[in-house]
């Protein structure tokens, strides 16, 4: 299961939840991928145990899979799922 760490208003977030729907919708193998989303202001609790900066952040277990960063297009991080999501089907 992935963990998606994001903040609510954050255009970067939008962008990866667009992606999300897009790639799932795209390649039937990534429908079953789990993602726990976890809003950070509402968990500080469970953000404050990982180590990043930025959202949205994806991590599987406490392994750091991406973190956005500001000069970040929607394609990058469409890109960045994209292979994230084609390690986890190949694990499936």
């Amino acid at each position: 299961m992935l963990r998606y760490f994001y903040l609510r208003g954050c255009p970067y977030c939008v962008y990866a939840d667009r992606a999300i729907g897009e790639l799932k919708a795209e390649e039937p193998r990534f429908a079953a991928i789990e993602i726990e989303r976890i809003e950070e202001e509402d968990r500080k609790d469970v953000a404050d145990l990982y180590d990043y900066y930025y959202v949205p952040t994806f991590f599987e277990g406490k392994r750091k899979l991406f973190e956005a960063h500001p000069s970040n297009r929607y394609e990058d991080i469409k890109n960045a799922l994209r292979a994230i999501f084609e390690e986890c089907a190949k694990e499936a």
